[in-house]
């Protein structure tokens, strides 16, 4: 199978993004640099528990906010990320994980259907902001950005709950990590396209 890889540039009047993801985690580099310090610690998580080789660089206009920075750079992501399966020839197509950290457990599952739809639960009232610059409201858009642009299906639960806003968000990024890891992984018994159509 050819290199499992994909490169996205994306530029608009409020950002630059660049993005490059190897799903076989070739040395399994992690280089992030978006500004928003703590979306960094996020997709080094991605990265990291997904075995990913991951480059992320986005300029944006954070003397605004976060949002479009995070935004853009999840439409990036997302592509990139739908590039690198191709065809989708001999993957396991599902995957799912249930990820505690500490008082918070988050379930995730993921369907690499081409069909995108975002299901996410997460708890009302958590801390308004992590960090200086990273609101929490964002979390549920990353997620919804990244499927449909990926094109996957993702269900992500919130099951227990803390006080740790960090623990929550955390969270969620490994388990979508661990989701997708398991979805993306190659099935020995074929190397067919795992759906019944034909066509993923």
């Amino acid at each position: 199978m050819d290199n499992r890889t994909g490169r996205v540039q994306r530029q608009t009047s409020e950002c630059k993004v660049h993005v490059f993801i190897d799903i076989d985690g070739q040395d399994a580099i992690v280089d992030v640099a978006t500004g928003v310090f703590f979306f960094d610690h996020m997709l080094g998580q991605l990265g990291k528990h997904g075995g990913f080789g991951l480059s992320v660089q986005t300029e944006g206009d954070l003397h605004i906010d976060a949002h479009h920075t995070v935004e853009d750079t999840m439409i990036a992501l997302g592509e990139a990320f739908a590039q690198a399966l191709g065809d989708k020839a001999g993957i396991h197509r599902y995957g799912d994980a249930l990820i505690p950290m500490d008082e918070v457990l988050v379930q995730a599952a993921v369907d690499l259907s081409g069909r995108p739809y975002c299901v996410h639960v997460e708890p009302d009232g958590m801390t308004p902001m992590i960090g200086p610059d990273y609101p929490t409201s964002l979390t549920r858009h990353v997620m919804e950005t990244f499927a449909f642009n990926a094109r996957i299906a993702l269900h992500m639960r919130v099951l227990a709950s803390g006080r740790d806003a960090h623990h929550i968000v955390e969270a969620q990024f490994k388990a979508l990590a661990r989701a997708l890891r398991a979805a993306v992984a190659l099935d020995r018994q074929t190397a067919r396209v795992p759906s019944t159509k034909g066509l993923l």
